[in-house]
Parts: structure tokens; sequence; C-alpha cells
């Protein structure tokens, strides 16, 4: 008796798999056994009255197991397949660039070991007794700096000049002190493999570029010093943001992207509709395809779902119904004392919400955003204070958390990006928030031995260089919260 694994096709709901033991398998004998069993109105798994079609295997009866075409551009290392039947392995995290270097000795304490590293040429330089390849793997802003003579196995990989910026490559050598000043340690190459080449006309090469151009090739982005850079801080601060949270007792809450709500009442949302088509038809489609009503105006009940809707602009209604009913008795952390010791005493009810808002306002400023993520955390039986608090301390929590384990990333901003930016964010961590009203604010503004582009007066808004001269000159640096501002 053989086994035989076929696929089968339900339609229209989806795809089934099944194993029959026969001697002969044929799509009539399967139908016969199988179209009573998907018409059951009693069986509890298929829907009823469902089509069945044979689909015969696509594949040949010789054709090996695990037999897959390999897409790139060279030969990669072999890899042992595992057996039909074996259990899956354990999943393991392979060597990166900042395991080697991101230590606090560079690299010094893993020396004579047999290392192997997989990444992207960042650059080659070929010299007379040997080749320097510089490999970046993403995982730091550092490269491995791959010293190669012309006995290691794959040199002719170099000479033959298939080894250029952008390819991706494995890899394996020894780690040696480096003769050179720019880093500590480098690998001296015993194996490298080529796993996929990279045209010659790769556009990210050793000059800078600008971000302009960059908009033009988007796929190529990450590989650049600041996105890869701007990536892991980004990633660490999305990190940061849940641990402070969960660690202090909040319940995250997934709030709906598409919303028929306006959260924020002011109107400016993207709207979400399937009435225009979604496709590159969309161009050329014309205005009369608009279904209508009787009054001409637009018929949302043919739209996906019967009414407007649109991207949301904030999960703060969504939140504020969660916070009224999740309760979490755990106590907090001692690593927000401004915090905890403001709300220790209560049974908490906190969520927050962590995810893409969307706003459709036309401002061409660098405060205004068409799509970015946003943090609202809502609290019950709390008050402004605990409000201020809380804010004061996640603030703290996840500026110094990057300043802690991205330091790498941190001085390339304060050297290529902002100048002072460490020095500024320090301040928000070892200073005390200060909190202020409007009104004092103003009276302080007033007082001022200081003219301004923009006039003070009690009901303006507070403009950039208000700001700064509350939080520079009036509290030395220390980040200001100001409450209590006039009604609209």
């Amino acid at each position: 008796m053989a086994v035989a694994i076929s696929p089968a096709r339900a339609i229209p709901f989806s795809t089934v798999r099944f194993i029959s033991f026969c001697t002969k398998p044929s799509p009539k004998s399967v139908q016969s056994k199988l179209v009573p069993l998907l018409t059951n109105h009693h069986h509890p798994v298929f829907p009823p009255k469902l089509h069945f079609r044979h689909v015969p295997p696509r594949l040949p009866a010789a054709a090996p197991p695990f037999d897959r075409r390999c897409f790139c551009a060279a030969t990669a290392e072999a890899v042992e397949r595992p057996r039909a039947g074996e259990e899956v392995g354990d999943f393991r995290s392979r060597l990166r660039v900042v395991d080697i270097k991101g230590g606090p000795d560079e690299g010094l304490d893993l020396l004579g070991q047999t290392l192997g590293v997989k990444g992207w040429v960042r650059t080659v330089r070929v010299q007379s007794s040997v080749t320097f390849i510089e490999v970046n793997d993403g995982s730091c802003l550092s490269n491995m700096q791959c010293v190669m003579t012309s006995d290691a196995e794959g040199y002719d990989q170099v000479e033959s000049g298939m080894i250029t910026t952008g390819a991706s490559v494995s890899v394996r050598g020894i780690l040696i002190t480096s003769q050179g000043s720019k880093q500590k340690v480098e690998l001296k190459v015993e194996k490298l493999v080529m796993v996929g080449k990279s045209d010659p006309s790769f556009p990210i090469q050793k000059k800078r570029v600008s971000r302009e151009f960059l908009r033009t090739k988007a796929h190529l982005r990450p590989r650049t010093n600041t996105f890869g850079a701007v990536a892991r801080v980004r990633n660490a601060l999305a990190y940061a943001t849940h641990k402070f949270f969960q660690d202090n007792g909040f319940i995250w809450i997934s709030s709906p992207i598409i919303t028929a709500s306006d959260c924020e009442g002011a109107g400016e949302q993207f709207c979400v509709t399937t009435l225009i088509p979604s496709s590159r038809e969309a161009v050329d489609s014309p205005a009369n395809a608009i279904p209508k009503t009787e009054d001409g105006l637009i018929d949302w009940s043919q739209d996906f779902f019967g009414k407007p809707a649109f991207l949301t602009v904030s999960g703060q209604l969504n939140a504020e119904t969660y916070a009224t009913a999740l309760s979490d008795v755990t106590y907090f952390s001692d690593s927000c004392p401004h915090f905890n010791i403001i709300v220790r005493k209560f049974c908490t009810n906190y969520v927050y919400t962590f995810g893409p808002t969307f706003r459709a306002e036309n401002s061409q400023t660098s405060r205004h955003l068409a799509e970015f993520w946003m943090i609202e955390p809502e609290l019950a039986f709390a008050d402004l204070n605990d409000d201020m608090a809380c804010a004061t301390a996640y603030l703290q929590y996840v500026v110094k958390h990057i300043l802690d384990n991205c330091k790498e990333d941190m001085d390339f901003f304060n050297t290529w990006i902002e100048k002072g930016i460490i020095n500024r964010l320090s301040d928000v961590v070892e200073k005390k928030f200060m909190q202020l009203t409007y009104t004092d604010a103003i009276e302080l503004l007033l007082r001022a031995n200081k003219k301004f582009e923009f006039p003070v007066k009690w009901g303006c808004d507070l403009q950039s260089e208000h700001e700064r001269y509350i939080t520079e000159v009036a509290f030395s640096g220390s980040p200001v919260i100001l409450r209590d501002y006039p009604k609209a």
C-alpha cells in the first residue's frame, strides 16, 4: 500500500491538503470519497455544499525532496538539509558584527577565534600582496575589515572582479589584532563565498550621496550610514517604549487603523474608499464613474464599509474605553521613582496605544507629518499631576535607553547630523522637569529683557523663540511642561 500526498482545492473557500492511502489514487475515486464529506451539513469542520476539484501534483514523481532552485547570482555555501521526518532544529541567531565589535573590548576578547561574518561589501581595496574588504551586516555602524591574501579559498572571485561594492558575501577567518588605527580587530580570511553579486552600476558608493538622490533609490537607502542608524535607534525607542509601559503595569491596546471616527475633530483625514479604482486604472478613471445618489451626492452605501471611512488620526477613543475596563494590580518597578511615588497606592487602570496615525494637514513644515507613530497612554483615576509625572518618567527612560544602548549611532548623529544632540538629550535625563502654567509663562516672557520677533500677549500661541527662552534661559536648560492653556 502506498502513501500519496496530493493537494486538493475547495472552491471557492480555501485550499485543503489530505493524505490518502490507496494503491492507485485517481481523481475520480478521490472525488467520490471526499464530496460526501465536504457536502455533509452536519460535519463540524467543512462548510456545506462545497464544490471539489482535484488538482494533480505539480512536481514530477522523480523530483528529489527539498530540491529548490537557488536564485542567487552565485552558489552559496552548502547547507546540510534535514531528512524528511526529522525534528525541526533549534533556531540559532548567526554571529553579527555588533556581537564581535560591540562589546567594551571592541573584539579584543575574541582574538584567535575562528569566526564567520555574512553581510554586504562596502569597499574593496586590492593591493599587491593583500586585499582589504569592508563588510557590513547592518547590525551596527562599524564594518568588519576582512584581510585576504592570495592563498585564501575564494580569492579567485576577488581576482575576477566579482567582489565589488554591494555584493553579499560569507566570510570565515581568524580574528586578529588590526594593524590600522580605525579598528582594534580585523578578520584574517580563510574562506570567502560570494552569495550574490552586485551590478557594476551599484549607486551607493563610498562617497556621500544626498537624501534627494536616495529618494530615487528607496530600496537601497537602508544600506547607508544615516538610514541604518535611524532604523536601529528607532527600533531601540520602540523596544524601550513597550518595556517602560509593560514594566509599569500598562496594557497595550491595538487600536484600529481604519475608522469612521474623527477623534481630533479637525476633519483633516485621509479617506479610505473602494469607489475609486485601487489599481493604475485610477489615474485614467473618469470622475463621473463614482456612484451618486438621486440628489447628486456620493453614494457611500456602495462603498466597502457602506459609509465614509478614514485612516485614524488617534487611538485615544479606543484607549479611553479600555482604560475604564481593564485593571492591573501589579506594583510598579523602582526604575521610575517620580511616577511610582504618585500611583503606587492604586490598582492601575492604565492602557496605552502605540501605532501609526495619519494627518491630512497640507502643511509644509517639519512639525507636520502625513504619517507617524504616536504613543497615547490613558490613565483612569488620575489627574493632571499624574499625567505630567508619567510623561516625565517615560521620556527620561527612553532617552536614557538610547544613550546607553545606541552610543555608536548617537555619536554618528552628533558628528554628521546635529551637533550637540547628545548634550541636549543628556539634559533631559539628568535634569529635573519643571512645570509652569500658561499665564506664568506669558508673564515671564513679558518681563524678559529680550526683544522677540513675535510679540507676546496673553492668548497668543507660543513660538519656538518663546519656548527656547523659557527652557534655555529662564530654567537653565531644564525641560519645562506648560499646563493650563486657555480654551480655544
